[in-house]
């Protein structure tokens, strides 16, 4: 039986314009938007800190500067554990695998987490980071993304995103059809996933598909509460769960 995949580094997509936000966003950035009274950057790296991953790898773009100082008195404030590193994209926004392939140097070799800041979460029993990396194997798959069911996710209204057999092999839902699993914004990559692609903007939707027409596209179902944290109306929506 192959080892699972135990990785220690995260890439954090911080770098989204946050249009969806509308007034939210209209003096800081997307992962600086508050639910609950915090915000949803330090959410995510509570979760990655609280999971004993030692390195974070943030992209920025839009009101970066306001990022790097909220980093910089986090750690102040706390005198983090984690290794925080910023990868700029103040030049040109790359989209999430474009912003991806550009850290690549800094995430290194191996497997890492990628984890949306847009999402909050309740683990289950086990925290979502064990859960992927329990089930994740090297030799097999080029993803794996940890998968809410569609039905039971907070903030969220569209018609599902996976298909999903029982040893996890994901496939997408076709036009017209919905599908009962949806991505979570937590996955395990492994970078050959990424090496050969260009440089400049794309999405992990291309990788995604990629994976998926060599069978190496798989997903695990998530414990615990998921939401959606991308308008207004989905902050309300997850404030009702949280606590203040």
């Amino acid at each position: 039986m192959n080892a699972p995949v135990r990785p220690d580094t995260a890439m954090v997509l911080a770098a989204g314009l946050g249009t969806r936000m509308d007034h939210l966003t209209k003096d800081r950035p997307k992962p600086l938007v508050e639910v609950a009274g915090t915000p949803l950057l330090e959410f995510c790296l509570n979760q990655i800190e609280n999971a004993g991953l030692s390195k974070a790898v943030i992209n920025v773009h839009y009101k970066a500067d306001l990022i790097r100082v909220f980093l910089i008195d986090r750690d102040a404030d706390k005198a983090s554990r984690l290794d925080i590193i910023v990868s700029d994209e103040c030049e040109q926004l790359l989209d999430t695998g474009g912003g991806v392939r550009k850290a690549l140097p800094l995430l290194g070799a191996e497997p890492f987490y990628v984890v949306n800041s847009d999402v909050m979460w309740r683990d289950g029993v086990r925290n979502s980071f064990d859960l992927l990396a329990d089930r994740c194997c090297a030799d097999t798959m080029d993803a794996l993304l940890l998968l809410a069911p569609a039905t039971m996710a907070v903030g969220y209204h569209g018609q599902g995103d996976f298909l999903m057999e029982p040893d996890g092999l994901l496939a997408r839902r076709r036009e017209r059809e919905q599908a009962p699993f949806i991505f979570s914004g937590v996955q395990i990559l492994h970078p050959r996933l990424l090496v050969d692609c260009p440089n400049g903007p794309f999405s992990l939707n291309l990788v995604w598909s990629r994976a998926i027409e060599r069978g190496r596209l798989y997903g695990v179902r998530r414990e615990g509460v998921w939401f959606h944290v991308g308008s207004p109306d989905a902050v309300k929506a997850a404030e009702l769960w949280l606590p203040g």
